[in-house]
Formats: structure tokens, C-alpha cells, sequence
């Protein structure tokens, strides 16, 4: 098990620690429900330090990158940031990933911890274009400081207008007294806030001074479990859960970040699919009484024949109801549409619903 920079501190939090991905991470602190109101009310902070760090270099990065990812990175600007996945051939998703633009010719791709391998191995088999790649993920912490108080909370620590930065912009700039630190309105959550980005070296000492700086506001550590509520009341994708080397981009909803304006892996078979259409698409939905799903759970119609599959679920704690993420047959996938839940032998109805559940 690998630890991160911060994990002795987790641990003297008094945190529950388990394994994820590889490393020993904590999940929770004074519980999920608590954790995960005040993400949405106030501001917490998460230790994502368990993620991964590519840095691509050279005259040949971008077509690198346009050629692995689905989104076209060529509209990216110095200080933007850019969602998008890696299609394998078999038309599913090696991951999904954030590119950054850092500098002409330079590139941080930001990739999920347990497939920080796997992307390596799989972006360095299509780098037949010279670019210098460098693999940063032991070397960087990343904090997630997330919340609609985190922008007031945390401007005393930088000379910059964190209100300033926009919604997947970010600067590389001073915090917490320490140099180029990369300060990104990113994060898995809906509610506003920021992600940093900084040396393992600095990362103890930069997460007192978010603690110090945010303890009037109430800012508190947050856990693994609290992020996937928050992601999944947002209808974020989880992969592993939502998306897989087995489920298409345009399968999953993720159209919007498949860009057919360039040529990329599989580009001409997801261009058919698009053309053909889908026969399952992933739905939101959320129960109709007390039930709660839970992933690989089987969803049915009312005759009882299994229509699909649950990838998410919880106990949403802002709405205090059941909500879900699922794929199902293109016929069953409209809005308003009733499906069941088959949830230890009884079938438990649900609705599917539009994006996203949480609405501020």
C-alpha cells in the first residue's frame, strides 16, 4: 500500500483509512452525511494525492494528445483545462482524464489513480512522435479544496483573484507561501472551489495553512466517500462504476466530449455508432420510495424483464432520497420513464430523470 504525503496526518485525524486504488486513503472522518453537507454549504477539503501526473513535452505534444483523446485539445489556451477520455479500439475507455495546457508545447494530464499504469502504458504505445513524457504522479500532491465558502476562505493565501478563475481555468501562481503552485477551478464536487496542485515536499505544510486560513469558515477534511455523494448527486462519471474498457463514450452520455472534427483511436467506429445510434445509453434516476441502489444492481421494466444494469447509487444526503446511475436499452432511457430496481428479489420503482440531481 503506498501512503501519500499527507496520510500520517489522516491517521492522527483519527480518519477511517482502507485501501483505494493502491493507496491507504481516508474515507471518512465524522461520516458521510456530514462531510458531504459541508462540501455543499461550507468548505472541506480532500487529500487526492492518490492521482495521477503525465507531463507531455515538445513540438509534437498536441497531436500526441489529439490522437488518444476524444476531445479536441487544439482549443485549448495557456491556463485552460480540457475533460475528455482515452477510446481503446474495442470502442470503450482506456480512462477518463483532465488535459491542461501549462505552456506552448506542454501539457499536465491529470488521470485516475488505479489506472495510472495502465494510461502510461497505453498513451507511451501510440508516442511514435518523440515527445518527452514524464511521469509525475510520485512526486505531486494534489488538495481538493471544495465548497461555495472555499474562494473567500482561501484568498489570503495567494496574490491572485481566485474569484477570477473561471470554471476549468487555473493559474499557476503563490499559495500558502510557495511558488508555482498550480491553483485549478476544478473538482469532482458542483460546488465550486479549487484544486491544488503541488510538490510533495510542500504538501504538509501548505494543508495547515488552508486549515488555518479556512478555520473561520468552518473548513473541515473530507473523505473518499463524501466525494463519490457529492460526484454522483452532480451525475459525474466514476470509472470503474459509469464508464470501462467495455462502455462507449457516446453510450455513457459523453458526446459532448468526443469530437469528430480530427481523427483519434476508434474515431471512425464511434463515428458510425453516433451515426447508427446506441442500443443502451446511461440514465439517471432516483427511487420512488425508500430504497437505496447499489452498483450492479439489475433494473427492470414492469413486466420484470431485466433491462439493464445499476453502475451507481446512494442515499443522496442533500435530497435524502435514492439515486442512481444506469445503463438501459435506448427504449427505456427517456425522461420520466418508469423502471424498476431489483433490489434483493423485489422490484423497487424508480424514474428516470434529467442531470443533475442536485440543483442548487
Amino acid at each position: 500500500m503506498k501512503n501519500t504525503a499527507l496520510t500520517h496526518i489522516h491517521e492522527s485525524l483519527g480518519a477511517k483509512m482502507l485501501p483505494f486504488a493502491g493507496y491507504n486513503m481516508p474515507i471518512t472522518y465524522e461520516g458521510v452525511n456530514f462531510e458531504h453537507e459541508t462540501v455543499r454549504n461550507g468548505v472541506g477539503v480532500f487529500d487526492v494525492s492518490h492521482m495521477g501526473e503525465f507531463l507531455l513535452t515538445g513540438p509534437n505534444a498536441l497531436a500526441l494528445i489529439q490522437k488518444v483523446t476524444s476531445n479536441d485539445a487544439s482549443t485549448l489556451t495557456i491556463g485552460r483545462a480540457q475533460y475528455s477520455c482515452l477510446p481503446n479500439n474495442e470502442g470503450g475507455i482506456v480512462d477518463d482524464l483532465i488535459v491542461y495546457k501549462m505552456k506552448e508545447e506542454e501539457y499536465l494530464l491529470v488521470v485516475n489513480a488505479s489506472n495510472i499504469e495502465k494510461d502510461w502504458n497505453w498513451i507511451s504505445s501510440h508516442n511514435d512522435l518523440g515527445v518527452d513524457m514524464k511521469n509525475l504522479s510520485d512526486e505531486y500532491s494534489l488538495l481538493a479544496i471544495q465548497g461555495p465558502k472555499a474562494v473567500e476562505a482561501m484568498q489570503a493565501l495567494t496574490s491572485i483573484d481566485l474569484a477570477a478563475i473561471t470554471y476549468y481555468h487555473f493559474e499557476v501562481a503563490d499559495f500558502a507561501g510557495f511558488n508555482d503552485v498550480i491553483i485549478s477551478a476544478t473538482g469532482y464536487t458542483g460546488s465550486g472551489g479549487f484544486e491544488i496542485y503541488c510538490k510533495n515536499a510542500d504538501a504538509e505544510a501548505i494543508w495547515n495553512k488552508v486549515f488555518e486560513a479556512g478555520a473561520a469558515f468552518g473548513i473541515k477534511p473530507i473523505g473518499l466517500a463524501a466525494r463519490d455523494t457529492l460526484r454522483l448527486e452532480m451525475g459525474f462519471c466514476l470509472y470503474g462504476n459509469d464508464i470501462n474498457d467495455t462502455t462507449s463514450p457516446l453510450e455513457a452520455g459523453l458526446g459532448w466530449i468526443t469530437k469528430f472534427t480530427k481523427d483519434f483511436t476508434n474515431s471512425e467506429a464511434l463515428k458510425k455508432q453516433k451515426e447508427e445510434g446506441v442500443s443502451r445509453k446511461l440514465v439517471a434516476f432516483e427511487m420512488q420510495e425508500r430504497a437505496v441502489p447499489r452498483h450492479d444492481y439489475e433494473i427492470v421494466n414492469a413486466s420484470g424483464e431485466v433491462i439493464g444494469i445499476v453502475t451507481s447509487g446512494t442515499m443522496s444526503p442533500s435530497m435524502n432520497k435514492g439515486i442512481g446511475l444506469g445503463y438501459v436499452t435506448v427504449a427505456n432511457s427517456a425522461v420520466d420513464s418508469d423502471i424498476f430496481i431489483r433490489i434483493r428479489k423485489n422490484d423497487v420503482a424508480a424514474k428516470v430523470v434529467k442531470l443533475p440531481f442536485y440543483k442548487k
